[in-house]
């Protein structure tokens, strides 16, 4: 927050800002209480309960993590929307710059990943993940043979490293391969309730606005 306000004190002349919302030293939306920013913004975070205050500042768009290609070329549609109604002094701006910036047309997933096993240093295939979960701020990643293992990455981080096609977001706690789902039923609220294989140590449940998600991301 502080390093963002300095920064975009002293530069002016911004098209466009990607903001997370949950930074080292909290959440994003302080940076609009400590400086006036007109430049619009596209809210970036894994969760969907940020909506509302995001729209209450610059933000013309709100992507979920991981961003799906799609999302990403609706909400730089509805940027140049805006510039076109809005406003004629920004400068062009290139979509396909922006993408190539991202990665998106050859990002290289991990293929494999490392646990320290006592003194031993252990790796752990992709394909043998069948799900990852957070406990107290650790990371398990548990394997299609129900071995558990340490690793060093948080879920928002696993969400920029795993393949999107295989790999989703359930919940705070949660990511699971699309291999490790067992059965999904509906919850209350129209929320979801999903069991995994290996069977989890506690019931997962989807909010009812990650549900949209979750059904897309099956239906591929």
């Amino acid at each position: 927050i502080e390093e963002s306000v300095a920064w975009l004190s002293e530069n002016h002349e911004v098209d466009l800002i990607f903001m997370d919302i949950q930074l080292s030293d909290g959440l994003s939306f302080e940076i609009f209480k400590k400086i006036s920013l007109s430049t619009p913004v596209i809210f970036t975070t894994a969760y969907d309960e940020y909506a509302i205050n995001a729209f209450k500042v610059n933000s013309i768009d709100y992507l979920l993590k991981p961003i799906e290609q799609n999302d990403l070329q609706t909400s730089l549609n509805k940027y140049q929307d805006f510039k076109k109604q809005f406003s004629k002094t920004f400068s062009s701006f290139n979509k396909e710059q922006i993408e190539q910036l991202l990665n998106f047309q050859k990002k290289e997933y991990k293929t494999r990943f490392v646990s320290l096993v006592g003194d031993r240093i252990q790796y752990i295939n992709v394909e043998d993940i069948a799900y990852f979960y957070a406990d107290d701020k650790i990371v398990f990643l548990v394997t299609h043979e129900q071995k558990e293992f340490i690793i060093d990455h948080t879920l928002e981080n696993l969400e920029t490293l795993l393949d999107p096609k295989q790999f989703f977001r359930l919940n705070r706690t949660y990511v699971a391969q699309i291999t490790s789902i067992d059965t999904i039923s509906k919850y209350f609220k129209g929320r979801l309730k999903v069991s995994l294989i290996p069977q989890a140590r506690e019931e997962i449940v989807i909010s009812r606005e990650r549900s949209v998600k979750f059904k897309e991301w099956l239906d591929r």
